[in-house]
């Protein structure tokens, strides 16, 4: 599946109806360049979710865990990770296989201990077609 977005809000939006249709036990990769919106994506999920909380990048804290929704979220930022085995100091198998939903930015720094088969979302701009303008790919593998 492919969409257009020309705004956050619609960006927003479209995270949100992830979030809606999204099952226990889901591993999302959410793909995409610095400033890219996958914060405004990730949002929206949550709001899908119906998690109240406010939603940030967990930049500095590899997860954050969000719990007040109708399934938990595990928003995982693994850019800063110095090595994959870090992951196994917070538990990865815990999130990863557990009754939540992951959210993983820049999975593919840690490719070799993804679950089979994880949903792919990539966010691309495109300056051409606008400042707002995103293309938003969503594989399940």
């Amino acid at each position: 599946m492919m969409i257009e977005t020309n705004s956050p809000e619609e960006t927003y939006a479209f995270g949100k109806k992830l979030g809606m249709e999204a099952q226990a036990g889901q591993v999302y990769c959410l793909n995409g360049d610095l400033g890219v919106g996958k914060t405004v994506f990730t949002q929206g999920f949550a709001a899908g979710l119906g998690i109240q909380e406010p939603v940030n990048s967990p930049t500095f804290t590899i997860v954050q865990e969000y719990d007040d929704g109708r399934l938990p979220l595990y928003h995982f930022d693994v850019y800063r990770l110095g090595d994959v085995d870090e992951m196994d100091e917070i538990g990865y198998e815990d999130y990863f296989y557990g009754e939540g939903i992951c959210l993983i930015e820049w999975s593919e720094r840690i490719r070799e201990i993804l679950p089979e088969h994880p949903i792919q979302i990539t966010i691309e701009k495109d300056l051409e077609k606008g400042f707002d303008y995103r293309k938003i790919s969503v594989n399940e593998q």
